[in-house]
């Protein structure tokens, strides 16, 4: 893949975005998808809509996501996907981890990709959080969807989650 194939990729924002960081007070600000270890395969930056509860994103896989040839790898796009599913739900106010995951791909995506994603709420029944998210190009193809099933954290596992990291 050339540089320029990088810079090629428009990850401009939608007008009306803001940046945000999803995961507020987490310890770590690093995460496989979204972290800086992860330049090579994928960048990702969120962002919010005023008087919007979804969460967006920008997102360009490069040439550590490859898969088949000059394609990105399904897992690559499901990590994604998935970060964006739990990262909507943490933006809300909604602590979670996920339990089922179920990834639908529409279309092979390039290395090279650069595209969006948004990920809602759908429902919340008690501690059941289900979730939606959409990977799409440019023109606004699909290019993949994911419906999920979160569980909402207790509390007390969050805090000791986070002890862990610190520790760490």
């Amino acid at each position: 893949m050339a540089e320029s194939d990088v810079v090629a990729a428009d990850l401009t924002p939608a007008p009306g975005w803001e940046p945000v960081r999803p995961f507020p007070g987490l310890a770590s600000t690093e995460s496989f998808v979204s972290g800086g270890g992860a330049a090579d395969r994928t960048r990702v930056t969120y962002y919010r809509a005023q008087e919007s509860d979804h969460l967006f994103a920008t997102v360009w896989f490069g040439p550590g996501s490859e898969g088949p040839p000059e394609s990105v790898h399904g897992g690559a796009i499901a990590a994604v996907l998935d970060e964006a599913m739990g990262g909507v739900c943490w933006m809300n106010g909604h602590p979670v981890v996920g339990a089922r995951i179920a990834i639908n791909y529409l279309h092979m995506t390039p290395l090279g990709f650069g595209g969006r994603v948004e990920s809602w709420i759908e429902n919340i029944e008690g501690r059941k959080i289900f979730i939606k998210s959409r990977l799409t190009d440019a023109s606004g193809k699909a290019h993949a969807e994911g419906d999920a099933l979160f569980i909402k954290l207790q509390p007390e596992t969050i805090e000791k989650m986070d002890r862990a990291r610190r520790a760490r």
